[in-house]
């Protein structure tokens, strides 16, 4: 089979489109056949030796993606021809994936490969962010930091759909446009008196701040009302600035990290909550921008686009 591998960290020009061998099956693995790969900032990251990664070089990169069972390898839930997705399994940036039982959800027919590559990683984070880190009630006042980004505009949809009003934090005008083509209420650029303008619409400060930007953490809690939270779960700006618990006690506050891995932890926890995501895109409520694709083969040019923070929906590579 083709993958997209590298065997040294480095910038994109470590990534080699080269002939490996096929995947050798696992009891409770199936193999599936690549149709769609989502590509994420977490890839760069591997690539440049950043995160954490399975096996021995030659390296893949890539964790969601959608295809086609080509092998059940007797696992008799499954047979052959079946279209799955994933979310959390290694290796997907390759024609041939893998991927353990417990892992694989099953694709409608009216959910596209294209979509659910572009969806589940992105939207399962949106869905936990609004459903359990804060559980969103209706009324409430959000913030996004981010939100013309892919969680970010998902995250508004899902933060609508359950009642809440939200503002959106970007930074151009361009991704304003975006976010509040998302349902965003209003929305404020970085580059503006960002936290007076918010103040402007809620003088109390925001039931909830999503923070995915890391080193706007304490300008994040300055616009939390008493009582309020920050959820903080990305660090695409750099690191924050330590945490005084001192504050959090004055204002009553409450920091909460988050983590996808966290709670797609059992087959069942998976498929209830990509069933939920797929619903809503199936019934209209979640409506996602149409993603930017390039071949695997292309792979270097798909991350050099990354990196350049030019994009504002998400990226997949076609096998």
């Amino acid at each position: 089979m083709k993958a997209l591998t590298f065997s040294s960290f480095g910038d994109s020009d470590v990534l080699e489109y080269i002939e490996i061998p096929d995947p050798q099956l696992k009891s409770d693995e199936i193999l599936v056949e690549m149709k769609a790969v989502g590509l994420n900032f977490a890839d760069v990251y591997r690539r440049k030796g950043n995160y954490h990664l399975k096996g021995n070089p030659p390296f893949i990169a890539g964790y969601e993606g959608a295809g086609i069972v080509v092998n059940t390898n007797n696992n008799p839930e499954y047979k052959v021809g079946d279209r799955v997705a994933f979310a959390d399994a290694p290796f997907a940036n390759a024609e041939l994936v893998a991927v353990n039982v417990n892992h694989i959800l099953p694709l409608p027919e009216t959910i596209s490969f294209e979509t659910a590559a572009a969806v589940l990683l992105q939207g399962l984070t949106a869905h936990y962010l609004a459903t359990d880190s804060h559980k969103t009630a209706k009324g409430e006042t959000v913030i996004i930091h981010a939100a013309a980004g892919g969680v970010g505009q998902i995250l508004t949809q899902i933060s609508k759909l359950l009642g809440a009003s939200v503002i959106g934090l970007t930074s151009s005008s361009d991704k304003a446009k975006i976010a509040l083509e998302q349902g965003a209420d209003h929305v404020f650029l970085y580059n503006e008196d960002w936290k007076s303008q918010v103040f402007n619409i809620i003088p109390k400060g925001a039931d909830v701040v999503y923070d995915s930007i890391g080193s706007t953490l304490a300008e994040s809690f300055e616009v939390t009302k008493e009582c309020g939270q920050v959820v903080f779960f990305g660090m695409a700006g750099g690191d924050p600035a330590p945490v005084d618990p001192r504050m959090l006690m004055d204002g009553s506050k409450t920091l909460t990290g988050g983590d996808l891995w966290s709670y797609l932890n059992s087959k069942e926890e998976r498929i209830k909550r990509a069933t939920q995501l797929f619903n809503w895109i199936i019934e209209g409520k979640i409506k996602l921008s149409e993603p930017t694709t390039f071949k695997l083969s292309e792979g270097k040019l798909a991350h050099d686009y990354l990196e350049s923070r030019k994009s504002t929906g998400k990226i997949i590579l076609i096998p």
